[in-house]
């Protein structure tokens, strides 16, 4: 899933352009972007995500390209630099965020016009998940994405926005350049423990999904689909 996203990536930032990155995590997005010669502010809420993202990039003797800053979405207007040329935001960071129109508007200050952000959201319809939990006899997590205040998580809501919803948070600042699955035919990262067992199956998986990651349905039933933006 994350090889999906890296391969948007590469095709919108190029080497020496300079990327926001937002919910770095444990840094392994804004690592594989330095090695590609991409210019990285990467952020995270926690302290420690952060000290285990400088660590790495320290040992891969790849730091140089990368520079790192506590930051949540509520606070992003708050970051003095502008004029990024993209932004990043993977696997659910803006699910964490309560009013997406103030995380957009906030957003569209730190672009230049022509700017591209790439945000991996979490949506709402996943089949996957209510087959999984459902054979488990879990309705409750099976369907937790329905609820309408959301799913409760380490003390913080996560709230799952259609892509309709999101498209419509991001406008008029951004307009959509691709909108795709990631995670709907391939099974959800917690189904490894027991699907890892069919390297060949995931394989087949992952190629007719790539192949077919733009067309209707398949976004709209992912596990994430993932929003390209273009900042006018």
């Amino acid at each position: 899933m994350r090889n999906a996203v890296w391969q948007r990536c590469a095709l919108r930032f190029a080497p020496g352009s300079r990327v926001l990155e937002m919910n770095c995590g444990t840094g392994e997005d804004a690592l594989w972007l330095a090695r590609r010669g991409v210019q990285v502010l990467a952020t995270d809420a926690s302290p420690a995500m952060l000290k285990v993202a400088q660590q790495k990039l320290a040992d891969a003797a790849a730091g140089g390209s990368v520079r790192f800053q506590r930051l949540v979405w509520e606070e992003l207007d708050t970051l003095e630099e502008t004029r990024f040329d993209g932004a990043l935001s993977n696997f659910g960071g803006l699910n964490c965020v309560a009013d997406l129109r103030i995380a957009a508007r906030a957003l569209a200050q730190k672009l230049r016009p022509g700017g591209t952000a790439i945000l991996c959201i979490m949506g709402p319809l996943v089949p996957w998940e209510w087959i999984w939990f459902l054979g488990r006899g879990d309705p409750r997590r099976a369907f937790r994405r329905l609820r309408r205040s959301g799913a409760f998580w380490s003390g913080m809501a996560i709230r799952y926005p259609s892509s309709a919803k999101s498209v419509r948070a991001f406008a008029p600042e951004f307009r959509v350049l691709r909108l795709s699955a990631v995670g709907a035919l391939l099974p959800p990262p917690y189904t490894e423990k027991h699907l890892g067992r069919y390297p060949r199956i995931i394989a087949l998986l992952d190629r007719v999904e790539r192949r077919f990651e733009t067309v209707w349905p398949l976004p709209m039933l992912a596990d994430h689909y993932l929003l390209e933006l273009e900042r006018v």
